[in-house]
Protein backbone atom coordinates (compact mmCIF):
# COMPACT_ATOMS: atom_id res chain seq x y z
CA UNK A 1 0.00 0.00 0.00
CA UNK A 2 1.58 3.39 -0.71
CA UNK A 3 0.96 6.58 1.64
CA UNK A 4 -0.37 9.74 0.70
CA UNK A 5 1.53 13.10 1.44
CA UNK A 6 -0.95 15.55 1.36
CA UNK A 7 -0.22 20.00 2.37
CA UNK A 8 -2.53 22.27 2.11
CA UNK A 9 -1.38 25.86 2.15
CA UNK A 10 -3.55 29.14 3.07
CA UNK A 11 -4.09 31.05 0.65
CA UNK A 12 -1.44 34.60 1.31
CA UNK A 13 -3.63 37.38 3.32
CA UNK A 14 -5.80 39.27 1.79
CA UNK A 15 -7.53 43.23 2.41
CA UNK A 16 -10.69 41.22 3.90
CA UNK A 17 -8.58 39.26 6.55
CA UNK A 18 -6.84 42.54 7.40
CA UNK A 19 -9.92 44.74 8.00
CA UNK A 20 -11.84 41.51 9.55
CA UNK A 21 -14.77 41.32 6.82
CA UNK A 22 -15.65 38.36 5.04
CA UNK A 23 -14.92 37.63 1.52
CA UNK A 24 -16.62 38.32 -1.49
CA UNK A 25 -15.38 35.85 -4.58
CA UNK A 26 -13.71 37.89 -6.45
CA UNK A 27 -11.04 39.48 -3.35
CA UNK A 28 -7.17 38.96 -4.26
CA UNK A 29 -4.28 39.56 -2.30
CA UNK A 30 -3.28 42.03 -0.09
CA UNK A 31 0.33 41.60 -0.43
CA UNK A 32 2.90 40.13 -3.12
CA UNK A 33 4.30 36.90 -2.55
CA UNK A 34 7.77 35.44 -3.71
CA UNK A 35 8.13 31.75 -5.25
CA UNK A 36 8.66 29.36 -2.10
CA UNK A 37 7.48 26.02 -2.93
CA UNK A 38 8.97 23.79 -5.25
CA UNK A 39 6.73 20.66 -5.78
CA UNK A 40 8.50 17.19 -6.28
CA UNK A 41 8.02 15.84 -9.97
CA UNK A 42 4.93 13.77 -9.88
CA UNK A 43 2.85 16.15 -7.05
CA UNK A 44 -0.52 16.95 -7.75
CA UNK A 45 -1.22 20.39 -7.25
CA UNK A 46 -4.93 21.35 -6.78
CA UNK A 47 -6.09 25.18 -6.49
CA UNK A 48 -9.62 26.27 -4.88
CA UNK A 49 -11.08 28.41 -7.32
CA UNK A 50 -11.20 31.92 -5.94
CA UNK A 51 -9.14 34.85 -7.19
CA UNK A 52 -6.88 34.83 -4.02
CA UNK A 53 -6.12 31.36 -4.23
CA UNK A 54 -5.28 31.25 -7.66
CA UNK A 55 -2.75 34.35 -7.23
CA UNK A 56 -1.41 33.02 -4.16
CA UNK A 57 -0.26 29.43 -6.23
CA UNK A 58 0.64 32.07 -9.26
CA UNK A 59 2.96 33.81 -6.67
CA UNK A 60 4.27 30.44 -5.17
CA UNK A 61 5.21 29.63 -8.75
CA UNK A 62 2.49 26.35 -8.11
CA UNK A 63 0.46 25.54 -11.64
CA UNK A 64 -2.43 22.95 -10.65
CA UNK A 65 -5.71 22.32 -11.38
CA UNK A 66 -8.58 24.05 -10.00
CA UNK A 67 -10.94 21.78 -7.65
CA UNK A 68 -14.51 23.24 -6.49
CA UNK A 69 -14.57 21.23 -3.93
CA UNK A 70 -11.78 23.23 -2.11
CA UNK A 71 -13.67 26.12 -2.53
CA UNK A 72 -14.21 28.69 0.56
CA UNK A 73 -17.64 29.07 2.59
CA UNK A 74 -20.61 30.34 1.03
CA UNK A 75 -21.61 33.11 3.02
CA UNK A 76 -24.18 33.74 1.43
CA UNK A 77 -25.74 37.87 2.47
CA UNK A 78 -23.02 37.89 4.63
CA UNK A 79 -20.12 38.11 1.62
CA UNK A 80 -18.06 41.28 2.15
CA UNK A 81 -19.57 41.92 5.31
CA UNK A 82 -17.46 42.70 8.48
CA UNK A 83 -17.52 41.34 11.91
CA UNK A 84 -18.12 44.43 13.74
CA UNK A 85 -21.36 45.58 11.47
CA UNK A 86 -23.13 41.93 11.57
CA UNK A 87 -22.24 42.47 15.67
CA UNK A 88 -24.38 45.32 15.34
CA UNK A 89 -26.91 44.37 12.63
CA UNK A 90 -27.37 40.59 13.33
CA UNK A 91 -25.76 40.22 16.57
CA UNK A 92 -28.12 36.59 17.11
CA UNK A 93 -26.88 35.21 13.63
CA UNK A 94 -23.55 36.18 14.13
CA UNK A 95 -23.60 34.70 17.69
CA UNK A 96 -25.87 31.20 16.42
CA UNK A 97 -23.00 30.87 13.22
CA UNK A 98 -19.76 31.12 16.21
CA UNK A 99 -21.66 28.45 18.52
CA UNK A 100 -23.58 25.79 16.22
CA UNK A 101 -21.54 24.14 13.12
CA UNK A 102 -25.28 23.19 11.47
CA UNK A 103 -26.39 27.17 11.59
CA UNK A 104 -26.77 29.22 8.21
CA UNK A 105 -28.39 32.40 9.41
CA UNK A 106 -26.52 33.92 6.21
CA UNK A 107 -27.86 31.73 4.08
CA UNK A 108 -25.39 30.43 2.92
CA UNK A 109 -23.23 26.84 3.87
CA UNK A 110 -23.07 25.69 7.10
CA UNK A 111 -19.64 24.83 8.94
CA UNK A 112 -21.03 20.70 8.79
CA UNK A 113 -21.66 21.51 5.05
CA UNK A 114 -18.34 23.12 4.55
CA UNK A 115 -16.98 19.93 6.97
CA UNK A 116 -18.81 17.03 5.45
CA UNK A 117 -17.63 18.53 1.52
CA UNK A 118 -14.02 18.56 2.89
CA UNK A 119 -14.49 15.16 4.49
CA UNK A 120 -15.83 13.47 0.93
CA UNK A 121 -13.38 14.88 -1.19
CA UNK A 122 -10.61 13.67 1.50
CA UNK A 123 -11.88 10.49 1.45
CA UNK A 124 -12.86 9.88 -1.92
CA UNK A 125 -10.64 12.25 -4.16
CA UNK A 126 -7.43 11.80 -2.67
CA UNK A 127 -5.35 9.16 -3.76
CA UNK A 128 -1.77 7.69 -2.69
CA UNK A 129 1.19 9.93 -3.77
CA UNK A 130 2.17 13.83 -2.97
CA UNK A 131 -0.76 16.47 -3.22
CA UNK A 132 -0.16 20.40 -2.83
CA UNK A 133 -3.45 22.02 -2.31
CA UNK A 134 -3.98 25.67 -2.06
CA UNK A 135 -6.94 26.96 -0.37
CA UNK A 136 -8.89 28.85 2.46
CA UNK A 137 -8.63 28.87 6.41
CA UNK A 138 -11.90 27.16 6.92
CA UNK A 139 -11.48 24.06 4.21
CA UNK A 140 -8.01 23.13 6.37
CA UNK A 141 -9.71 23.58 9.69
CA UNK A 142 -12.01 21.33 8.42
CA UNK A 143 -9.97 18.88 7.24
CA UNK A 144 -8.36 18.58 10.33
CA UNK A 145 -11.78 18.45 12.11
CA UNK A 146 -12.32 15.06 9.77
CA UNK A 147 -8.91 13.82 10.24
CA UNK A 148 -8.44 14.51 14.14
CA UNK A 149 -12.31 13.33 14.75
CA UNK A 150 -12.93 16.24 16.69
CA UNK A 151 -16.65 18.06 16.74
CA UNK A 152 -17.40 20.21 14.64
CA UNK A 153 -17.36 23.29 17.58
CA UNK A 154 -13.29 22.89 17.83
CA UNK A 155 -13.11 24.83 14.18
CA UNK A 156 -13.41 27.99 16.09
CA UNK A 157 -10.72 26.94 18.26
CA UNK A 158 -8.09 26.45 15.05
CA UNK A 159 -6.52 29.47 13.71
CA UNK A 160 -4.72 29.44 10.08
CA UNK A 161 -2.88 32.12 8.89
CA UNK A 162 -1.95 33.31 6.06
CA UNK A 163 0.67 30.83 3.69
CA UNK A 164 0.71 28.55 6.80
CA UNK A 165 1.03 25.22 5.73
CA UNK A 166 -0.53 21.99 7.48
CA UNK A 167 0.60 18.35 6.44
CA UNK A 168 -1.59 15.31 6.39
CA UNK A 169 -0.29 11.63 5.73
CA UNK A 170 -2.49 8.82 5.06
CA UNK A 171 -1.15 4.81 5.14
CA UNK A 172 -4.84 3.00 5.93
CA UNK A 173 -5.91 6.22 7.89
CA UNK A 174 -5.40 10.24 7.83
CA UNK A 175 -3.11 11.36 10.39
CA UNK A 176 -1.54 15.32 11.62
CA UNK A 177 1.97 15.24 10.75
CA UNK A 178 3.39 17.70 12.31
CA UNK A 179 7.63 18.40 11.17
Amino acid sequence: MKSTQLTFICHARTDAQRVGRFHLMEDGLADSIEPQVVPEKGTRVLIAPELRTRQTAEGLGLVGQLDSALRDCDFGRWQGLSLKRLEQEDPIGLQQWLSDPGAAPHGGESVTQVCARVGRWLDETVQPGEWLVVTHPIVIRAALSHVLECPLTALQHIDVLPLAQVRLSRFGRWRLRIE
